[in-house]
């Protein structure tokens, strides 16, 4: 499948082709929710997304490599890449196949550069930042580690508005999926010495990093943690609730995808509370089953809206975004004016 989504895309050259493979083999390995809704975009689209999620990845993996390297020697492997994409960016070679398909998906699609550099900034504070003392402060980092990655995928999705009325949901859904991400993986963040969800939340329930350690060190159940993480659990539906209202905007052949992975992530919420917040102790998982049922749907909704497009009918009028302002006040409309770090799996 991957020459023929290289060739659909018009990505002949050798090296490119080689390059962009290797972003689709780390986001089939890693993204396993990610690479599953992606399967449901037109081939020509999908091989700009797998660039885009193989460098997000590149950074990740430098930042959470914290077993074997100091938060010094990440940081000069984070200069590196900076360095590298940004010599990519003024057309100097570059060894690194996520930089350089990433950089080649960036021109092709006119993806504003400041994305990339907002996304790096928020991956260079988690080399440094242990913990978030307000919600506010959260939203700040996941400007650039979440929201953008939201605004990235905007032109290659592709919308039936201008693409500045997508861009406030695009950037939201990005948030969704992070503070997801945050609550799915609580207890692997705790042993990384870090704590994302923003201590005036949880200690809304009586809830402090000591508690978490000694619930993730003990293996016990404490009655405030649950209550913490079921208020995190409610803000990042609501979250989710207003980024829906974005997947209508965007083009017909490309929502399937993005209702696909929405309904996804947001099934990992539904596990976390089936299994009663337990995510100190142990990760949610959505079984493969369970991924493979919602995923159909998707695939039958991406065809027929292919077909459609492919006889030339109109599958929607263009439309703008609903009224009552942006889908998230206070993340939202501040990255659409201005202008998905989660590992999807």
């Amino acid at each position: 499948m991957t020459a023929r989504e290289l060739a659909a895309a018009r990505i002949h050259d050798p090296a490119l082709r080689a390059a962009y493979a290797e972003c689709r083999r780390l986001n089939a390995r890693h993204g396993r929710t990610y690479f599953l809704a992606t399967r449901l975009l037109p081939l020509e689209r999908r091989s700009a997304v797998h660039a885009l999620y193989g460098f997000a990845r590149r950074a990740d993996d430098i930042v959470d490599e914290t077993a074997s390297t100091s938060p010094a020697e990440r940081a000069a492997a984070l200069d590196a890449l900076e360095a590298e994409w940004r010599g990519a960016l003024r057309g100097g070679p570059t060894t690194d196949p996520a930089v350089a398909a990433a950089a080649h998906t960036r021109e092709r699609l006119g993806i504003p550069a400041r994305h990339f550099d907002d996304f790096l900034a928020s991956m260079r504070s988690d080399l440094f930042v242990r913990e978030y003392a307000t919600y506010a402060d959260l939203r700040a980092y996941m400007h650039g580690s979440a929201a953008v990655i939201g605004l990235q995928m905007v032109p290659v999705l592709g919308t039936v508005v201008p693409r500045e009325e997508a861009e406030p949901y695009a950037a939201a859904l990005g948030v969704a999926f992070q503070l997801t991400n945050f609550l799915r993986d609580v207890g692997e963040d705790l042993d990384r010495g870090r704590v994302y969800l923003p201590a005036d939340l949880l200690a809304a329930s009586g809830v402090d990093r000591e508690l978490l350690l000694w619930s993730r060190r003990t293996g016990c159940r404490d009655r405030r943690v649950t209550a913490a993480l079921r208020d995190a659990a409610a803000l990042t539906q609501d979250v989710y609730r207003r980024a829906e209202h974005g997947i209508a905007l965007l083009d017909p052949v490309s929502a399937p995808c993005v209702r696909t992975a929405f309904v996804l992530y947001r099934e990992i919420l539904t596990v976390i509370e089936r299994e009663g917040y337990a995510v100190v102790h142990r990760r949610a998982v959505v079984g493969a089953r369970r991924r493979a049922s919602i995923a159909l749907p998707g695939l039958v909704r991406a065809l027929a809206a292919r077909g459609r497009a492919a006889h030339g009918a109109p599958a929607v009028s263009g439309r703008s975004a609903p009224a009552g302002g942006t889908p998230y006040e206070s993340v939202g409309r501040a990255e659409g004016n201005e202008h998905m770090r989660g590992d999807p799996r």
